[in-house]
Parts: C-alpha cells; sequence; structure tokens
C-alpha cells in the first residue's frame, strides 16, 4: 500500500498551484505578511570555544574587570529588547499559523478577520511553544551544569569522556523531540484545532491516536516534509540573494546624499548612512517574505493533505482534495 506522504508531493503542488493563479497582487501580499510570521523550517548550528585560566593565567587589559558598568548595562538592555521582539515574533507567528490555515481551506485571505476570530486560540498556541522552549532551555541548563560538576570532579578526561557519551546524545535527542512536536504541531495540531475547535492541548489529545495508529505515514511525512522544506528553502535563499544584490543599486543611490551629509556633518551622515541601511534591511525582509510564499503554502498543503488522508475528520480542505484527485 502506498503512502499518501509519497502520493501527496505533486497533488500539494497542483493545490498550490490553483490557490496562487492566476497571481492576484493584494492576496500575495497579504500572504507575504503572514508568511512573514510563519516562515520556513530553519536549522542552525552554532560553535562556542571554551578556555581556562590555565590556558591564559595572567589578565590582559579590555578584559571584562576593565568594562565600564555602562557597557554591561547597554548589553543587558539590547539582550533584554532582543527577547521581547523574539517573543512578539513568535506570539504573532502564532496567530498567524491559524490565519494561513483557514486562509487555505477558504481560498480567500482575510488577515484582520481571521487575526480576531483565532486570536485566542493563537494566545494558546503561544503559551504551548513557550513551554517547550523553557523546557528545551531547562533540559540544556541541567546538561551544562552536569558537564561542569563533572569538570570540577574528575577533571578534563573524564568530563571529554561524560560529554561524548551523555551530554552531546542526550542534547541530540532533546534538540529531535523538540522539533518534532513543534513541527507536528504546526502541520497537524493547528488544523486539528481548527477542524474541532479546541485548544492546543485538545488538540494533541485528539490527534495522537491518529499519530499513533498510522505511525508509519506520519514518519514517512516527517522524512520527506525535511527534505521539501530544505530544499524549497535553499531555493528561497538563492533567489533573496540575487534579489538582494540588484537591491543594492537603488541604495547606493539613496546613499549618495548620506555620504555627501557625512562630508557636511559627520552625525548626521551617520544617520543618514544608518536610515539608508534600516530601509536596505526592510526591503530585502520584504522581497524574502514575498519570494517565500509558494514554498510556505505548498508544504502548508502537503501537511493537510497527509492529515486528511490519515483521518477524514480532521480534512479541512475536502473540495481542494477533490479537485486535485480529479
Amino acid at each position: 500500500m502506498t503512502l499518501a506522504a509519497l502520493d501527496r508531493i505533486d497533488d500539494a503542488y497542483r493545490a498550490t498551484a490553483s490557490f496562487l493563479r492566476p497571481v492576484e497582487r493584494g492576496q500575495w501580499l497579504r500572504l507575504a505578511l503572514v508568511c512573514l510570521f510563519v516562515g520556513l523550517p530553519t536549522a542552525a548550528g552554532s560553535g562556542a570555544q571554551w578556555s581556562t585560566p590555565a590556558n591564559d593565567p595572567t589578565p590582559t587589559p579590555g578584559g571584562p574587570a576593565d568594562v565600564p558598568p555602562e557597557v554591561w548595562i547597554a548589553v543587558a538592555v539590547a539582550i533584554l529588547v532582543a527577547l521581547a521582539l523574539a517573543l512578539a515574533f513568535t506570539f504573532v507567528g502564532s496567530v498567524m499559523e491559524f490565519v494561513l490555515y483557514e486562509s487555505l481551506r477558504r481560498e480567500s485571505v482575510s488577515v484582520r478577520a481571521y487575526w480576531r476570530r483565532y486570536f485566542g486560540r493563537g494566545v494558546g498556541l503561544f503559551g504551548f511553544r513557550l513551554a517547550v522552549g523553557l523546557a528545551v532551555l531547562v533540559a540544556i541548563v541541567l546538561l551544562v551544569g552536569a558537564v561542569v560538576l563533572s569538570l570540577a570532579a574528575t577533571g578534563g578526561a573524564a568530563s571529554a569522556l561524560f560529554l561524548a557519551v551523555v551530554a552531546v546524545p542526550t542534547a541530540l535527542v532533546v534538540a529531535l523531540v523538540a522539533g518534532l512536536v513543534e513541527s507536528f504541531t504546526t502541520a497537524f495540531v493547528v488544523p486539528v484545532m481548527l477542524a474541532e475547535d479546541r485548544g492546543v492541548l485538545a488538540g494533541w489529545r485528539r490527534f495522537w491516536s491518529t499519530l499513533t495508529r498510522e505511525w508509519r505515514e506520519f514518519l514517512a511525512y516527517a522524512v520527506l516534509a525535511f527534505v521539501l522544506g530544505t530544499v524549497g528553502a535553499a531555493a528561497v535563499g538563492v533567489v533573496v540573494a540575487l534579489l538582494a544584490v540588484v537591491l543594492l543599486l537603488p541604495t547606493a543611490v539613496l546613499a549618495a546624499p548620506a555620504v555627501a551629509l557625512f562630508l557636511l556633518a559627520e552625525p548626521l551622515g551617520i544617520a543618514a548612512f544608518v536610515v539608508v541601511g534600516l530601509l536596505y534591511v526592510l526591503a530585502v525582509v520584504a522581497v524574502a517574505a514575498a519570494v517565500q510564499v509558494p514554498v510556505v503554502v505548498y508544504l502548508r498543503y502537503y501537511a493537510l493533505l497527509v492529515l486528511g488522508d490519515a483521518d477524514e475528520a480532521f480534512d479541512l480542505i475536502p473540495e481542494q482534495r477533490a479537485a486535485v484527485e480529479d
């Protein structure tokens, strides 16, 4: 028996093409606004270098002890502002998930109407995402604390062994579980919430039986959605990079007066450069939001088609399904 996750790859494309064509500028712009907050699935990695006092036994000028208190205050304020912006972005994105699915279901985009209708559920989704994020943070803190205690108690070699055998695999498992929970919440639980007027926890309980019954289907979806999302994100990145280069020309034209101002009055020139830079960044963000619309819509249609095949009670798009099957 063929898995729906395989069969629906082409059907999702046909549903996306039917929804987006012919291109209507107003609808595309509204979708771009929604997709700006919903966005594509991404993965990022980071590395850090650690040092101990034994590697650098003598303090150097400019070290932490020489940093003025004002600098630390500025750093703390910047971190708090960044955190507040991230939370605000996540909150808006949580409501926009419902706006997007309702738009796909009705094949009509109305940001304000759907925002008002699903604001409460968006708050619930935001709280759930926040709880998952805090759980991951606690797990990371516990792992880091275990590594530090191991280092302090047994020395570098034993700590490295503990890190390789326990901490790193545990961190990978935590990241994988959190990623799957977030992905399945977005792809499947949100539609269940819409289909049956449930909260996020009730939606998960309702979806769980379907997930455990059709686990092969959803495992195939997880693998294929990761591949499709990665390919789509790469394609969007290439297009946005090319358009960002194109946008450098009008930006250079705007920067010419800033150069003149800088020569006349340095503070005014710096302010003008900042304004031009912000305009360029906003233009690139707007372009990225518009370019990613087809990929985001495709991935959401793909998830809806797979979910409806797994359980007809959760099918939000029966008419679109029938159209792509004809």
